[in-house]
């Protein structure tokens, strides 16, 4: 019973990266959970098997702790998914660029169907973690997007379309694919991440990409009055 108690108040030791790591990950299960406003300290430092004290000293202020939650959620992705795209830029690989950054849209909701959740609460609430990540994550994504149909567009490979208008569209409808699977947990549409990921850019692509020379592209047909 005493050392019950004892390991209780005295919590396994650990290096303070694996601790701040630890508490962020917990806090971001409880947030994905409960929510901000239903979660409080001392139900993560409970979770965590550590005082509110400890908290405290990773995360002085609550902005802290949401920068650790995203650094720990998207950090390590968003490094492999960014270099990924500036080379298949780089080769003007339309198909690469669009069906890469398709498919690690999907497979991370996937994998990780709480940074959803998270996203969601905290823009519900008035928290600052989804603003946080829109003025960071989001927005670096949908302007390195917008360049790269600017620059086909200056190709001449892309039709004149707004370029951050097709970017939103392009990695919108694959948001809401991961948000049907993520939040609804049912889909209709029996289709893997990869195969989904192939639809949407051959969707997308036949409308921006010009036709080729000499080709007219089908517009609606017209009725003949008799």
């Amino acid at each position: 019973m005493v050392t019950a108690l004892a390991m209780k108040h005295s919590p396994r030791r650990m290096a303070a990266k694996d601790r701040k790591d630890q508490i962020a990950k917990i806090a971001a299960g409880l947030f994905s959970q409960k929510g901000f406003s239903g979660t409080t300290t001392k139900e993560i430092a409970e979770s965590a098997g550590v005082s509110e004290a400890i908290i405290f000293r990773h995360f002085a202020t609550k902005e802290a702790l949401y920068s650790a939650i995203l650094d720990l959620k998207v950090k390590q992705s968003i490094a492999q998914t960014k270099g990924r795209l500036v080379e298949a830029a780089r080769r003007k690989d339309d198909q690469a660029f669009f069906g890469f950054l398709a498919l690690q849209i999907l497979e991370f909701y996937r994998d990780d169907p709480t940074f959803m959740k998270l996203l969601l609460f905290s823009a519900l609430e008035g928290h600052e973690l989804s603003e946080m990540f829109f003025n960071s994550t989001a927005r670096d994504f949908k302007n390195l997007v917008s360049r790269y149909i600017k620059q086909r567009i200056a190709d001449g490979a892309f039709r004149k379309v707004d370029a951050r208008l097709s970017a939103r569209a392009f990695v919108g409808m694959v948001l809401y694919q991961a948000q049907i699977r993520v939040l609804y947990k049912t889909d209709d549409i029996k289709l893997s991440e990869r195969q989904l990921a192939d639809r949407f850019v051959e969707m997308f692509l036949s409308g921006v990409r010009k036709a080729p020379s000499g080709a007219r592209r089908k517009g609606p047909s017209r009725v003949r009055s008799a």
